[in-house]
Parts: structure tokens; C-alpha cells; sequence
């Protein structure tokens, strides 16, 4: 007997209300009423050969507001009003199931049953409850209105992580209504640290720098270069660009404007053509919450990518997602060990294992969230997390930093935030004696950053592009050298936008493919090309723009 179910619970009263079943239409649209603020979604029974059922809440326009995905690893998803700013009225359920043996019966419109408890009087623990969750509503917006005069009371708070533990971009007291921040800054007095002391900068909260020629046209403009010409990304920042062969990337996650969570969270970049193709359907299994913050890092050995960490709102996570980029399957991973939510860190591939370093992570209220500053590694062979012992001296807290790993045997690790301090210092790990020793450099270093881009450019050589420097987001580029540890500026007409929290990374594409062998230089950088996506300018614009650059126009700079 296939006695495979899903059902739904519409608010905290409701009673469950089966929506598909073994026998049945595969597809259903529930009319959710305006009193419902929490709806949960689940399982029951033998799954068999099903693959997943699809879920998706929409508004009345059709446009969805969350989406997610029921399988036989996940049978359970929840979602509540507060978390989704755009959930406001006549929003609508749909379901479908993927796989088994697929009833062709059209689909069914359904209504949610009404629920009249015998006692027409509220339990009080239901009263307390509703009430309860009111009156913190009213207290976190009266929190957020002074929230510019906390911070300077505050310490370890980076500005992407508020005492409300919400993600970084949320609009500044006294700011204009059409204009968003990208980030918050905390006091009006910025100490930024650098490698050879420390300067303050004084300056109106989130105020940035004049514009260029580029930055005076409008905002539809601000989108230069390559853009795919049929379906593209929507502007966000905060997502992962991460390439899985010579001619593709996948993009995964990001926020956009409105301090909403992208509903196209998955894309697959081709460089043959610089084209997009929405990525989000074409994988089976359990899909990593919306999330920004997080690492993606490309495993070329397994040929799988590991989603780590990242943040929602109030959520933080310290799951482990793997895709699988030959069955194009998602698994979640059951890790061993201890390692805590973590958001804004930063994540290198070596020997197979993922090496974990600083970020924020959340702390009980009303604590502000604190900057880790301590090195966890991932073994997926086993998975386990594990602590190394690691000598030498080792970074500080902070989060938003940087890490290249260069010539397969060390980390070089830049910049970064904790609050109230930004960094322009350098380290380096050495992977073989597993020491850190912090790197005295030479020439014009970049001002002290975080949520800067960064990539490989050379066997010696990496670059540092834009980031935000509590103030102002930026748009200058460097370059250092490890053979002799200095650091010279670059410029780029293609890098002169500021944006921060944007991915950048390398790769081949059309008319700069490398075919020779015989220079070693030539085998990195030769025929490559430098690719910046998304990010934002601090000032209400998420960048949806591919922007290329050839990598030896770079190097050739120098």
C-alpha cells in the first residue's frame, strides 16, 4: 500500500490538510488567508522513486517570495511571515511532485479549511504568544531607529552584523526614501587599521565618494560590458561566483535591493558565449537555503562544489551543501565534529579539504555578534571538522577578509573588519608547516577594506579589487607580488565602478584562449580573463553586470 502523503499546516492553530497524495493530481495551488502568518509543508510515508516535491509561495502578481524543496533527506520546510519582507497579503501555495509515477490529472485549486476551536476563548499560552511576538516586533524597530547611536557602545559588531543579526544591508536613519545602503556604518568616526598603524577617517555615515563620468549616467547604465542578452542574474551582492571548468561558473545566492534574498539563486555561466541559464531546476536534492555570506569552493578532483556557512536575516548556518557537478545532485552533508554558524568568512580548497578562517558568528541577544579568528578545516572524506594546531602569528578577528592560495603550499590572507577596526594587513599560512607569519610588504598597499574582490592572476601574483572601507564603497585595484612581497595599483577603465561584495575570478573566454605550452607564465595568465560580477555601491545599486578584463592587460600595467 503507497501510503506517500504531503501535507500543510496553516498557522499555529490549523490543523494538518493533506495536499497531494499516491492517487491524485502532482500539482496543487493553495489560496493561503491574510490571518495565516506561519506555514509548514511535510511528508509522510514511503517516498519510493519520487525525487522531490517542489514548493514555492508566490504573491498575487505571481512573483515568488520563497521557494524549497520537500525530498526523502528534507521533509520538512517552514516558513514565517516575518522572515520574508514582500509576504504581505493573498499570497499562494504551490506544490508539485517531480518523479514516480506522475498522475495526469490537471491541477488542483484548493482552499485552506477553516479551523474553529470547540473553546471560542484563545488558550492563554496562544494569546502569550501572539502577543508576545508583537510587542518584540514593536521593540525591534524602535531598536533599529537608534541603532546608529548604539554602535559606538558596541564592540566585535561587524557592519554586516546588527544586534538584530540581519544581514547588512538595511536603510540609515535620515536617508533619502529611494536611496538603500549596501552597508551600515556604525559611528560617525571609522578608525581604519592598516600594516603600518592606525588613521582615522571622519566622515557623514555611508556617504560616498564623487562620482566618475561612469557613475553620473543613470543607473541603467551602470551595468557595462557584458550582460547575457536573453536571461540574466538579478543585481545582488554577497553571492559566490565559482568556476567548475575552463568554460563554466556557477553562481549561488546573494541579496539584492530591498534587503531581499534573490529568487533566482542559482546560475550557470558559460564564457563560450557569455551567456547565463538559469540553474536553480537543473539540480535534484535537497537545494542550500537562500543565504549571503556563504563560501562556495570547486573541488577539481571529486568535481564538487561545498557550500558553506552564510546568513538569512535571523538564521546563520554552519551547514555543509555539496553539488555534484556530473549527476548535478545535491546532498546535505551529516558533519562530525564542532564548528559554529559563521557568515562573511573565508573558505580555500587544499589537498582536498576545506580550510575555514574567521567570520562573523552570532551571539545570544542582547550581545553584539562577534569575528572569529580561528582556522577550522573540513575533511569530506570523513566528514568531520576539525581544529588544527597552528603556530606562528596568526591573524585577528574579523570577517569580510580575503584568501588566494598560492602555488598549492600557502594561504595569503588580506584586509577584513571588526568592528570598529578595517584592515590593510597581510598574512600568510604556510600549508606544509601549518604556521602563520604576518607579511611586512613594500610598494602602495590598498587602504585598509573588507567585502573586497580577489583572485589569482600568476603563480606570484594576485589581485585586490574595490571592497568597502566602513564608509564608502571602492573601485581601486592592486596587484602584489609574493617573490617580493610589494604591492603596485593598477588601473582599469572595466574595474573604475566601486562595488564591494562582488566575486571575481578567472577564466577563459572567447578570442583569449591560451593554446600554447611551452611558457609556464603563459599557461595562467595567457589567454585568460579576469570576470567581476554583482556587488553593490553603498548607495542603493546592485550591479547584475559581467565585466571582463584580460589578465595580461593586468599584469602588463604593472
Amino acid at each position: 500500500m503507497d501510503d506517500f502523503g504531503v501535507y500543510a499546516v496553516f498557522g499555529v492553530n490549523g490543523p494538518p490538510q493533506k495536499l497531494l497524495s499516491a492517487e491524485g493530481s502532482s500539482r496543487v495551488r493553495v489560496a493561503v488567508p491574510p490571518s495565516v502568518r506561519q506555514v509548514v509543508l511535510f511528508s509522510s510515508g514511503r517516498w519510493g522513486e519520487r525525487i522531490c516535491v517542489n514548493a514555492e509561495l508566490s504573491d498575487s502578481d505571481r512573483m515568488p517570495i520563497t521557494i524549497g524543496k520537500l525530498t526523502p533527506y528534507n521533509k520538512c520546510l517552514s516558513w514565517e511571515q516575518w522572515e520574508e519582507e514582500t509576504w504581505i497579503d493573498s499570497v499562494t501555495l504551490n506544490v508539485s511532485l517531480e518523479g514516480g509515477n506522475l498522475s495526469t490529472e490537471p491541477e488542483v485549486i484548493m482552499a485552506v479549511k477553516e479551523y474553529t476551536p470547540k473553546d471560542t476563548a484563545a488558550p492563554p499560552a496562544a494569546r502569550e504568544l501572539h502577543g508576545k511576538r508583537k510587542r518584540e516586533q514593536t521593540a525591534e524597530e524602535e531598536e533599529g531607529n537608534d541603532w546608529t547611536k548604539r554602535r559606538e557602545e558596541e564592540e566585535n559588531t561587524c557592519p554586516n552584523a546588527t544586534t538584530e543579526k540581519t544581514t547588512p544591508v538595511r536603510k540609515v536613519r535620515g536617508q533619502a526614501k529611494g536611496s538603500q545602503k549596501l552597508f551600515a556604518s556604525g559611528a560617525e568616526t571609522t578608525k581604519l587599521k592598516g600594516a603600518g598603524g592606525k588613521a582615522e577617517m571622519q566622515g557623514t555615515v555611508g556617504r560616498t565618494p564623487p562620482q566618475s563620468a561612469v557613475r553620473t549616467k543613470s543607473r541603467q547604465a551602470k551595468a557595462p560590458t557584458h550582460t547575457a542578452p536573453l536571461a540574466s542574474p538579478s543585481g545582488r551582492w554577497g553571492q559566490t561566483l565559482c568556476p567548475i571548468d575552463a568554460q563554466t561558473a556557477i553562481l549561488i545566492g546573494g541579496q539584492g535591493a530591498r534587503m531581499q534574498f534573490c529568487k533566482d539563486p542559482m546560475w550557470k555561466l558559460c564564457t563560450e558565449d557569455v551567456s547565463w541559464v538559469a540553474a536553480e531546476t537543473l539540480a535534484e536534492g535537497p537545494t542550500p537555503e537562500a543565504r549571503i555570506g556563504h563560501t562556495a569552493i570547486y573541488d577539481p578532483d571529486s568535481r564538487r562544489i561545498f557550500v558553506f556557512g552564510g546568513s538569512k536575516n535571523k538564521k546563520w548556518f554552519n551547514d555543509v551543501h555539496i553539488l555534484d557537478t556530473q549527476s548535478w545532485k545535491w546532498t546535505m552533508v551529516e558533519a562530525q565534529g564542532k564548528v559554529p554558524p559563521l557568515a562573511y568568512h573565508s573558505c580555500s580548497m587544499f589537498q582536498g579539504e576545506l580550510f575555514v578562517l574567521g567570520g562573523v558568528f552570532p551571539r545570544p541577544n542582547p550581545e553584539p555578534d562577534g569575528c572569529s579568528d580561528s582556522l577550522y578545516i573540513f575533511d569530506p572524506r570523513l566528514s568531520i571538522w576539525y581544529q588544527p594546531i597552528v603556530t606562528g602569528d596568526k591573524p585577528s578577528s574579523r570577517s569580510g577578509h580575503s584568501a588566494c592560495v598560492m602555488q598549492e603550499r600557502k594561504i595569503y590572507v588580506f584586509g577584513g573588519w571588526d568592528t570598529p577596526v578595517c584592515y590593510n594587513d597581510m598574512y600568510m599560512l604556510d600549508l606544509g608547516l601549518m604556521e602563520f607569519s604576518a607579511v611586512k610588504t613594500t610598494g602602495n598597499p590598498p587602504s585598509p577594506r573588507s567585502w573586497h574582490g580577489s583572485a589569482v592572476l600568476s603563480d606570484t601574483k594576485f589581485l585586490i579589487h574595490g571592497g568597502y572601507n566602513g564608509n564608502n564603497a571602492l573601485s581601486d585595484a592592486f596587484v602584489f607580488d609574493i617573490d617580493t612581497n610589494s604591492w603596485t595599483e593598477v588601473s582599469a577603465p572595466e574595474l573604475s565602478v566601486p562595488r564591494a561584495g562582488h566575486s571575481i575570478i578567472t577564466m577563459e573566454t572567447a578570442g583569449h584562449r591560451c593554446f600554447s605550452e611551452e611558457d609556464e607564465d603563459a599557461d595562467m595568465n595567457g589567454g585568460r580573463t579576469l570576470l567581476v560580477f554583482g556587488g553593490g555601491d553603498n548607495e542603493g545599486n546592485f550591479y547584475s553586470d559581467l565585466t571582463t578584463v584580460a589578465v595580461e592587460e593586468l599584469l602588463g600595467a604593472i
